[in-house]
C-alpha cells in the first residue's frame, strides 16, 4: 500500500516537470544561451540549496525529538525533506502533495500520531517563518526607500495580513490545528460527510494530535523559537540565490535589495498557491519586484528563469530519492 502511494506520487512530480520542461516560454537555444551566461553561479545555486535543505531538516528534526526518541537516521530525514518539498513544488494548493508523503514516510517509524503532529507543526513552523520574513521585509523597504502614498497603502495592507495571519497561528500553536482543520474541511461541498465521518472515527488520535501541538509551544518554548529562527534563517540564506543570480547581470545590487525582491516575488507567487510550481505568478513577482527596486524588469525575467531550473534541478533529485527509496523498501521485503 505504501509503495502504491509512493508511486503515485511519484508519477504525478515526473507530469508536472514535464508540463513544465515544455511550457518554458523561450525556445531552447535561447534557453541554453541564459544557462552558459549563468556560468559559474549556476553550479552555485543548486549546491546552496543543499545547505538551504539541511536547515529546513534540522529545524524538523529539533521539533521531531522534543517528542521522544527517534527511529531513523538524520540522513533519512533529510531525504524526506527533498523529497517532501519537490511535491509541494509540483502539487496545486501547495502541501497536497508533500505533507502526505512526509506523513506516511514517518508513520512507521514513530506512529501516525507523532508523524502527523511532527508534519503539522513543521508545516505551520515553515509558514510561520513567510509572515516573519515578509513583515520584517517591509520594516527593511521602509529603512532603504523613500515611501510614497501607493507604496505606503501597500505596505500597511501587507502589515496588516501577516499581522493576521500571525495571530492566527499563535492562536494554533496554543490550542492545536488538527481538529480546527477538520472543521473547516466539514464546511466544503462534495467532502462534507466524508470529513465528519473520518472526525467521528478518529476523534481521539485528532485530539492528541492537537495536545502534541500545543506541547511543543507551552513548555518546550526553547525548541518552538529554535525551530522558528532555523525557518526564518533559511528564507534569508535563499536570498543568496538572487543575490547571486542577477551578479550575473549588474554589480550594482545589494544583499538587502535581494532580500526585498525574495520577499514581495514569493508574496505575490504564493497569493496564486492553487497554481502547480506557481507557474507564472513567480515571473510575474520577480519582474514587479526587481522593477520596484529601480531595476531592468528583463533582470527579473532572467532571475525567475535560473530559479525555475533550479528548482526542476531539486524536483527531478527529490523524485529519484523517493524511487530509491521504493526500490529498498521492495528488498527488504
Amino acid at each position: 500500500m505504501k509503495n502504491k502511494y509512493r508511486n503515485l506520487f511519484l508519477a504525478f512530480g515526473i507530469i508536472a516537470v514535464l508540463i513544465m520542461v515544455f511550457t518554458f516560454d523561450m525556445n531552447y537555444q535561447e534557453l541554453w544561451e541564459n544557462v552558459k551566461r549563468a556560468g559559474i553561479y549556476l553550479p552555485l545555486i543548486l549546491l546552496l540549496w543543499l545547505f538551504i535543505y539541511l536547515i529546513n531538516t534540522i529545524s524538523w528534526y529539533i521539533i521531531i525529538r522534543s517528542g521522544g526518541k527517534l527511529g531513523f537516521s538524520f540522513a533519512r530525514l533529510y531525504k524526506f525533506t527533498v523529497t517532501g518539498f519537490a511535491l509541494n513544488y509540483v502539487t496545486p494548493v501547495g502541501l497536497m502533495g508533500g505533507e502526505p508523503y512526509r506523513i506516511m514516510e514517518l508513520t512507521p517509524y514513530i506512529g501516525v500520531e507523532r508523524a502527523t503532529s511532527s508534519v503539522i507543526l513543521y508545516v505551520m513552523m515553515h509558514i510561520f517563518s513567510h509572515f516573519c520574513f515578509w513583515l520584517s521585509s517591509v520594516l527593511l523597504y521602509v529603512c532603504l526607500y523613500p515611501v510614497g502614498w501607493a507604496m505606503g497603502i501597500l505596505l500597511v495592507a501587507i502589515t496588516v495580513f501577516c499581522l493576521l495571519i500571525v495571530v492566527l497561528f499563535v492562536k494554533g500553536y496554543q490550542h492545536g490545528m488538527a481538529v480546527a482543520c477538520i472543521r473547516m474541511g466539514s464546511r466544503l461541498p462534495f467532502w462534507k460527510h466524508r470529513v465528519i465521518r473520518f472526525a467521528e472515527k478518529h476523534h481521539e488520535q485528532l485530539e492528541n494530535i492537537d495536545r502534541q501541538i500545543a506541547l511543543l509551544h507551552q513548555q518546550k518554548k526553547r525548541t518552538f523559537y529554535t525551530a522558528l529562527l532555523l525557518e526564518y534563517m533559511a528564507r534569508v540564506v535563499s536570498c543568496l540565490e538572487i543575490w547571486l543570480i542577477l551578479n550575473v547581470l549588474t554589480t550594482n545590487v545589494s544583499f538587502a535589495s535581494c532580500i526585498l525582491i525574495a520577499a514581495f516575488s514569493s508574496l505575490l507567487a504564493n497569493l496564486l498557491f492553487f497554481m502547480p510550481m506557481q507557474l507564472g505568478g513567480r515571473e510575474g513577482g520577480f519582474a514587479l519586484a526587481v522593477s520596484g527596486l529601480a531595476l531592468s524588469g528583463a533582470y527579473g525575467v532572467y532571475t525567475a528563469l535560473i530559479t525555475r531550473l533550479r528548482e526542476i534541478f531539486w524536483i527531478v533529485i527529490g523524485l529519484a530519492l523517493m524511487k530509491i527509496g521504493n526500490k529498498s523498501d521492495n528488498k527488504s521485503f
